[in-house]
């Protein structure tokens, strides 16, 4: 692993007076390292600093997306990864339904994100194991009281649970398994709802799933997925449930990593105000902190490599683009992007407000009966008008007193206690 330039003594320039750095990336989650790779590739210009709180970049995540769901143009940014891929189609199970589905479908390893990004950024523009005390549009200072100076300056932090904004939680954790034979998978199972419906925490219901990735013919990541309306976690019962899925398929074997985590799957609110309370004058805004998810499913990835690439093109375009400039540009983007996707909080306040709890799988089952670019265009968060009327066609899924209530909803407010 490679150390960080302050601890191997390549300490960055911090003269008084001084701007060391062009621009000054702060989180080196997936928005962040993106966004850096972008400026190295397409503004080779640009003196970029990438600082990074954690011993590695990226975190410990799988990010996982359609092949579609990355526009054709943008997609030579995830090039070099080492990536997992399937091009037959991936499965669905559900009660009352089964389907292979033909979109070709990609899955990345955070420590496969870190290693590229190590490789290919400069050593001197990764810090690790550094952690930002406070941010302001002429730089950062570090908890150390280290003050690095530059022109720009973009949060990239996580994201952060708000009042302003309402919703419900995707819970999940997933064990990747080595098998001690063969497990005969040859696609994802992108939703087995099959499975008993029940909470994360051991009570009561809410929407159950499990994912599966065959990652080698001896290898497969299960993960316990959850839609619930709290963002809490018994990750030991969910263990026990992985388990009990691996058994029921004849999949045995050794656990060697394991990963686990609570979403936000936002169904309204007022995101102006919730945006205030995360923005720093001057400062540009980018990742799931900054409002770009897709607010049903949760995915960051597509969004994040199209703003990633994007302000890499204004700086590319412009070099002398200001802060003030570059902060206006990512909020612009960031409202855009919640007006786009305002049919997806909608059908979040269908979710979790017109289905009850143990019967949130009718409402999936619906969907995942539909035609399979129609699913597509969905997940990318591109769904035409004609898409969003057949998904509300057809026998409703859930009770029309409820989904007429839940429509003219501004939705259920946003736990914002610590995701335990």
């Amino acid at each position: 692993m490679l150390d960080s330039p302050r601890n191997s003594g390549a300490a960055p320039d911090t003269t008084e007076g001084a701007t060391a750095h062009d621009v000054l990336i702060v989180g080196g989650g997936l928005a962040g390292g993106l966004i850096a790779l972008a400026l190295h590739r397409h503004a080779p210009g640009c003196r970029f600093l990438l600082i990074e709180a954690g011993r590695t970049l990226g975190g410990h995540h799988r990010w996982s997306w359609f092949e579609t769901d990355i526009r054709t143009k943008a997609r030579g940014l995830m090039a070099g990864f080492a990536l997992n891929g399937w091009d037959d189609g991936y499965d669905i199970t559900f009660p009352a339904l089964g389907r292979t589905l033909p979109t070709s479908y990609r899955s990345l390893a955070s420590a496969d994100f870190h290693a590229k990004l190590i490789a290919e950024l400069p050593a001197d523009r990764v810090m690790l194991e550094t952690k930002a005390a406070s941010l302001d549009a002429a730089g950062v200072t570090l908890t150390d009281g280290t003050r690095i100076a530059a022109s720009r300056v973009i949060d990239c932090r996580p994201f952060k649970p708000s009042k302003a904004l309402a919703g419900g939680w995707q819970v999940f954790l997933g064990q990747h398994f080595k098998c001690d034979k063969p497990h005969g998978l040859t696609r994802p199972v992108i939703m087995d709802a099959s499975v008993d419906q029940i909470a994360p925490y051991g009570n009561g219901e809410a929407y159950r799933f499990v994912y599966v990735l065959p990652l080698s013919p001896d290898e497969v990541f299960i993960e316990d997925t959850y839609y619930a309306d709290q963002p809490k976690m018994d990750a030991e019962v969910l263990k026990g449930r992985v388990a009990e899925y691996a058994h029921r398929n004849g999949w045995k074997g050794e656990v060697i990593d394991q990963e686990a985590g609570i979403l936000p799957v936002i169904s309204g609110g007022d995101f102006n105000a919730a945006l205030a309370e995360v923005a720093i004058p001057g400062v540009a805004l980018a990742g799931a902190r900054g409002g770009f998810s897709h607010p049903l499913t949760s995915y960051t990835l597509p969004f994040a490599v199209d703003n990633a690439l994007a302000i890499a093109g204004l700086i590319a375009r412009r070099p002398e683009v200001s802060g003030q400039e570059l902060s206006a540009f990512c909020q612009r983007r960031a409202k855009r992007h919640w007006r786009a996707t305002a049919y997806y909080r909608m059908l979040s306040r269908m979710l979790f407000e017109a289905a009850e709890p143990g019967k949130r799988v009718v409402v999936f089952e619906h969907f995942y009966a539909l035609q399979g670019r129609l699913v597509e265009r969905f997940y990318a968060g591109r769904s035409t008008w004609p898409d969003r009327l057949r998904i509300l066609s057809g026998k409703p899924p859930v009770a029309i007193p409820r989904a007429i209530r839940a429509l003219f909803s501004s939705g259920k407010p946003l736990n914002t206690e610590t995701p335990a």
